[in-house]
């Protein structure tokens, strides 16, 4: 969103464009607050740029916001901390944990911020999914679908220990595509449709994190609108899953 004198004033990002503008044809003083009523009463032109998956404009929305850093725009404007997304096997078992600080007994990927703790839980949920199929969604530990994980987040893989190993293993040297396929081939058959499109949104999202070597992603070419409708305000608040929950067991 640009001001008169063509300075950019927010950067959001919306799945339907339509009813994101639509929403805004009446701002309301009474129930939006000062900041938000001020950011409307200046926008004279937005700039839309359209993105090829929902993990890419995410991407490309952290991109804008730490570059650019608009004077509405409260959260993603500095870069957090340094987060590592690591594991380490021992016997039949897989621990998943996200680090502040390179550890000598952890395999580590290279430092993220916050999305180390949103990568991880995929990567939990969708390891307990290979490993016990038959469950579904429906027998995932209490908590992981919410991004709820332990500290250390262990999964007991029994006879599989060493495909999981391995399989992992590509996630960390470009090759997410082949950790893909295994998931893929370890659990479809045994899913219903809705599970299916919802494990198949988490891949897409790994594969866009965890993109395989020599390959980029690239948002679409950007097309500009000259004005339109009064926007609404999103904040871009992200909350962190908590660390304490029921380990899994199974």
């Amino acid at each position: 969103m640009r001001d008169a004198a063509d300075a950019i004033l927010y950067v959001g990002k919306a799945k339907n464009l339509r009813k994101r503008l639509g929403s805004y044809r009446v701002a309301n003083p009474d129930r939006m607050a000062r900041r938000h009523l001020r950011l409307l009463r200046a926008v004279v032109r937005i700039e839309i740029q359209e993105c090829a998956s929902e993990s890419c404009a995410l991407a490309r929305e952290s991109e804008l916001l730490r570059t650019l850093r608009p004077k509405f725009n409260r959260s993603g404007t500095w870069a957090p901390p340094p987060r590592f997304l690591a594991w380490q096997a021992a016997e039949e078992r897989i621990s998943l944990a996200v680090l502040q600080t390179p550890a000598t007994d952890w395999r580590l990927e290279k430092a993220r911020g916050t999305g180390a703790t949103m990568l991880r839980a995929i990567l939990a949920r969708l390891l307990w999914l290979a490993v016990h199929p038959q469950f579904g969604l429906a027998g995932l530990p209490v908590g992981w679908l919410d991004g709820k994980l332990a500290a250390e987040t262990v999964i007991h893989c029994g006879p599989l220990s060493v495909a999981v190993k391995e399989n992992l293993q590509k996630i960390f040297i470009g090759r997410s595509n082949g950790f893909c396929e295994w998931i893929r081939a370890r659990q479809m058959n045994d899913l219903q449709p809705f599970e299916r499109a919802w494990i198949e949104a988490e891949l897409e999202f790994l594969e866009a994190a965890f993109p395989p070597l020599h390959s980029e992603l690239k948002p679409t070419a950007s097309e500009t609108f000259p004005k339109v409708m009064r926007p609404e305000f999103e904040d871009n608040d992200s909350v962190e899953p908590r660390d304490r929950v029921v380990e899994d067991q199974t």
